[in-house]
């Protein structure tokens, strides 16, 4: 083996991330989100469901071409490139990729997981626009400290379950 520091597999692990990381910057960073067009896509759908979900429960809501998504009688709320969960599903495909484990176990894991971090995402929405028409102190706490640990905590309880119950698999 030419590189023998890659048996140890945390070093492994990290080379992976690291590499993606990278490989994520040159794609993203550098051409996706200059476009906008795929952030954008993502914004819309996140709004688009948290609309209907806020309408079901019998909320009026307003959305505006802003990336503004609001409940009657409140400040609403703007869904900027940084609460998209784009930086998440890329975050937690990393982490899947790096870690042992057959392909056709990430190509199953990962759109689902990834799925699951977008409703969860929607949800954020949901419960921050319900919060702004209470306080707005409320709703940016909970936008900048809880929503933040339940996210980043929920993808390392996927990582984890991936870790403890796919990985072995290979």
């Amino acid at each position: 083996m030419k590189f023998p520091f890659l048996k140890n597999p945390v070093v492994r692990f990290l080379v992976i991330v690291f590499a993606l990381f990278i490989l994520w910057y040159v794609v993203y960073d550098l051409w996706l989100h200059p476009n906008e067009k795929f952030d954008l896509f993502v914004v819309d759908i996140t709004i688009s469901a948290s609309k209907w979900i806020l309408e079901s429960l019998g909320y009026v809501v307003y959305t505006g071409e802003d990336r503004l998504i609001g409940i009657d009688g409140a400040s609403g709320l703007w869904v900027g490139d940084n609460c998209n969960g784009i930086i998440l599903f890329s975050l937690f495909t990393w982490f899947i990729v790096a870690f042992k484990g057959k392909v056709k176990y990430k190509l199953f894991y990962i759109p689902l997981g990834i799925l699951s971090i977008q409703l969860l995402n929607i949800i954020r929405v949901v419960v921050l626009a319900i919060l702004d028409t209470q306080s707005r102190s409320w709703t940016e706490f909970n936008h900048s400290y809880t929503f933040n640990i339940i996210i980043y905590g929920y993808i390392f309880f996927l990582w984890m379950l991936w870790v403890n119950k796919y990985s072995e698999k290979e």
